[in-house]
């Protein structure tokens, strides 16, 4: 291809009025209309939203925590033979052998008219306690790659943890209502029962607090995990799981302690309105409504207030 200077001069001059063209688009003083942004209108990625609009972003997002939790129930029942089916396998296997150790070697069953209910009641509602609190106290350790890959409220993925023992948690009533019916003595339920409903549900809100104030530990300092087990096994000992109060009657200190404690409330109450049809006193009530409410509170917000860190971890 051969250049003339006329064509040469013409491609200089294509070039100029294109470069005369891009100075006027971004130099131009004389353009009527430019367009000011506002430093108030700019928002740092990754910073943390304010406190209102954070609950609105949960919520938002409340169709993505329930899918999330249906696809972890049902991909975790794959990585095992049984699946599911140990979902309530284990808490029975766990009852027998409590059964054996402290209803027919120690015991400890005496006073207690239907020890086998009363297992059933505490093993099954504690091992659901001790599984939401454990996996999502690591809820953020093991959605790592997530946190880092997209912007969303962290406090999703405790929370969808908690969600996925709770879809767990109908086959274990299920369970747990079924071994109840068929083994004896029997019970005869009364309209009572209806009140396991709300029963778990502050249960559920307790629960779902702690999971996300140990989240924010865990992200910080990942040993702390292991802590917790420890601590969940001391829980289980403090929670009345495996034996009746009445060994305590002439320790007032640990039965007070006992007492107070959120997840003997909730066991204790399970047991009231399934074992004997009786309402859960008011005291009870209220207590378990202090616990819940306090515990989700001081729960998201402390985990709120780390909500920039954990893209870091």
């Amino acid at each position: 291809m051969t250049f003339t200077p006329s064509s040469a001069a013409g491609a200089r001059q294509e070039g100029s009025a294109q470069g005369a063209d891009l100075y006027s688009v971004l130099f131009d003083r004389r353009d009527p209309s430019p367009e000011v942004v506002s430093s108030s209108r700019l928002t740092r990625v990754g910073a943390r939203p304010r406190f209102g609009t954070y609950l609105r972003q949960l919520w938002q997002r409340r169709h993505f925590l329930w899918a999330e939790a249906r696809g972890k129930v049902a991909t975790g029942s794959r990585e095992t033979l049984l699946g599911q089916i140990w979902l309530v396998l284990t808490p029975v296997l766990d009852g027998l052998v409590f059964y054996v150790i402290f209803g027919l070697v120690l015991k400890v069953d005496r006073g207690v008219e239907n020890f086998i209910g009363f297992l059933v009641i505490g093993v099954f509602l504690f091992g659901f306690s001790s599984r939401a609190i454990s996996n999502g106290a690591n809820a953020i350790r093991t959605g790592r790659n997530l946190v880092k890959a997209f912007q969303f409220p962290r406090a999703s993925l405790p929370i969808a943890v908690v969600l996925r023992e709770v879809l767990n948690l109908g086959i274990v009533i299920a369970a747990a209502g079924t071994l109840l019916v068929i083994i004896p003595p029997t019970e005869a339920w009364t309209w009572r029962v209806v009140l396991l409903v709300p029963i778990l549900l502050l249960l559920i809100v307790f629960i779902t607090g702690v999971a996300l104030f140990l989240a924010r530990i865990c992200a910080a300092i990942p040993d702390v995990s292991r802590l917790i087990r420890v601590g969940m096994r001391v829980m289980m000992w403090g929670s009345g799981v495996m034996f009746p109060l009445t060994r305590f009657e002439n320790r007032p200190t640990m039965l007070a302690a006992i007492e107070s404690n959120p997840l003997f409330i909730a066991i204790d109450m399970a047991r009231s309105v399934v074992l004997y049809g009786i309402a859960p006193p008011s005291l009870q009530w209220r207590a378990m409504i202090v616990w819940a409410s306090a515990s989700f509170a001081i729960g998201l917000l402390f985990f709120w207030k780390a909500e920039e860190s954990y893209g870091h971890t």
